[in-house]
């Protein structure tokens, strides 16, 4: 009986997400409108609190609602950033396997090779200034290593944005929040803030100096050194 009850709920719970995933798409609640209340979720779809929290949390963890502490929750369109934020749990325990954060790694290395050679084949003036842009705050942050991991994320952020592909930021930001936890680890000081610095600086030349091979091979180097350097701040699984 309980487990008819709780099946029941669970099927409520799945008629209220598809209903409201619905009208989401159709336009007839608009991205940053306010979700109706819990009460008239629960009048109109004749539910229980409970099941109408559940269809809740299940429409933010796909990435249509956002929900904060003692607000209500609003109507989002889901992006790239929200599908690569949903796949976090799995890339999570992909992590834990074996050689798991060293292939992640080596898959960014892989992507972001490909975009210095991009970047030095097509970026435009405006392109340039950004990553020079970038470049000059990174170098102004050096003695401040919380700042200068910042300026180091937003310089490669930058080499994602030249992409001219609306994926690319995406793959980016779940390439930082996937790592992160490792990087954190990392001990940082300005000596090795100083060396990450030259190492951007010689990537923007080969991209400023329209020489792909030079820009790539700048690039291997520097995340061939970052790895060596975090690889034993943590234990690889």
């Amino acid at each position: 009986m309980a487990h008819d009850q709780k099946d029941d709920g669970k099927r409520r719970a799945d008629d209220i997400v598809q209903e409201v995933e619905q009208r989401i798409l159709d336009g007839r609640l608009s991205v940053g409108a306010i979700l109706p209340s819990e009460r008239l979720l629960m009048e109109e779809f004749q539910a229980s609190r409970t099941v109408v929290r559940e269809a809740i949390t299940a429409l933010s963890n796909r990435g249509l609602l956002d929900c904060k502490p003692r607000f209500r929750p609003t109507i989002r369109k889901p992006g790239m950033e929200t599908a690569f934020a949903i796949t976090t749990p799995i890339v999570q325990q992909m992590l834990a396997a074996k050689g798991g954060v060293e292939n992640l790694y080596k898959m960014r290395v892989f992507i972001e090779s490909g975009l210095v050679r991009h970047a030095a084949s097509h970026a435009d003036k405006d392109g340039i200034k950004t990553l020079r842009d970038a470049l000059n705050a990174n170098r102004d942050a050096i003695d401040d290593s919380a700042l200068f991991y910042k300026t180091d994320t937003a310089f490669h952020r930058v080499l994602y944005e030249l992409g001219d592909n609306p994926i690319l930021p995406a793959v980016h930001a779940g390439f930082t929040s996937w790592l992160a936890p490792h990087w954190d680890r990392m001990p940082r000081m300005p000596e090795r803030n100083e060396e990450n610095y030259k190492a951007h600086k010689l990537i923007f030349e080969g991209i400023l100096n329209r020489d792909p091979d030079a820009a790539e091979a700048a690039l291997n180097y520097h995340l061939a050194n970052a790895w060596d350097l975090v690889r034993n701040t943590f234990e690889l699984s």
